[in-house]
């Protein structure tokens, strides 16, 4: 394989990543999602670019996202169809990174199983590479959107003070988000059982770890439920459904616990009634739907944004 001349832009995580270079994502996504609002999205600034949606697990939230942020850009799209194609016949990754190549895409989205896989592709394409979760590491975009989300409602994400709750260990929104939150300044509570909530995080400057929900939903700003992913667990590391919701779910008793205009959010999709109930999810402190409009708005600016960095060939 021939060796990329190009020096494109990627979004491979948010590690490494300050306010100076956040900012700017939420800034251009915030004018995304007035313009999405209004229906004057233009679409000419990804004319003549061809964005790949290259999708190893499923996910049709984020890829349907991005496939709109594409097409509302003015972008050809294509969904490639990992599951009916060589790649699951035996062909490697880089092997995939060559047909790529002949192809002359200018945007690689990429969501895979393993971490990493992202990353190896970005050192082998000349397309710029947006990860849109990576294993166990990064989910990027999410938290950008989460980010937008929240100071939309606030104003601001310095000083606030979010709850995250649930199965943090197997979670790559939760890691992105605190690389974010921590960088635009924001305190960060992580809650859950204790197998599923790795020590080492409350290392992190911004960040406490708490095994009672109560103690750590009081007076919060933001709560955030997270998808149990038994698909990526063993057994025994959580109690039964009810036993979890009794212990960890959120309801309307503990949303009282936070502050009275404070939000509530979930990356979906959502376990209703294990990691929060219907009447929180649908409740007007829910912000959950607008997560999924500033989706859109956020994986517009992030094509935009890596599109306008890219080196001619």
């Amino acid at each position: 394989m021939r060796t990329v001349r190009r020096h494109n832009a990627h979004l491979l995580g948010i590690e490494g990543m300050d306010a100076s270079d956040i900012t700017p994502f939420l800034d251009l996504a915030e004018s995304y999602a007035l313009l999405s609002r209004s229906r004057t999205a233009p679409r000419d600034v990804l004319q003549g670019r061809t964005v790949i949606n290259l999708f190893f697990e499923n996910s049709t939230r984020t890829r349907t996202s991005f496939e709109l942020a594409g097409k509302r850009l003015g972008a050809d799209v294509v969904n490639m169809s990992v599951a009916t194609s060589s790649v699951s016949k035996g062909e490697t990754l880089l092997d995939t990174a060559s047909t790529l190549n002949a192809m002359h895409c200018d945007l690689l989205v990429v969501r895979h199983d393993q971490s990493g896989a992202p990353a190896l592709l970005s050192q082998k394409v000349e397309a710029s590479v947006v990860n849109a979760g990576d294993g166990m590491h990064e989910h990027p975009t999410q938290a950008l959107l989460d980010a937008l989300t929240i100071r939309r409602h606030f104003g601001r994400l310095d000083g606030l003070t979010i709850a995250i709750c649930g199965d943090v260990a197997h979670s790559r929104v939760v890691r992105s988000n605190i690389h974010l939150l921590r960088a635009m300044g924001s305190n960060i509570r992580l809650a859950g059982p204790p197998t599923l909530l790795p020590s080492a995080l409350g290392e992190l400057d911004g960040v406490t770890l708490y095994h009672d929900m109560d103690e750590a939903l009081t007076g919060v700003d933001v709560a955030m439920c997270l998808r149990v992913q038994r698909e990526r667990m063993g057994g025994g590391l959580v109690p039964s459904a009810r036993e979890y919701f009794a212990l960890f779910g959120l309801d309307r008793r503990r949303l009282g616990l936070a502050q009275p205009n404070a939000l509530v959010m979930h990356p979906g999709p959502m376990n209703r009634g294990i990691e929060i109930a219907s009447d929180v999810a649908d409740s007007p402190q829910s912000v959950i739907s607008e997560q999924v409009e500033m989706g859109v708005a956020v994986r517009m600016a992030v094509l935009d944004r890596l599109s306008r960095m890219q080196t001619p060939s």
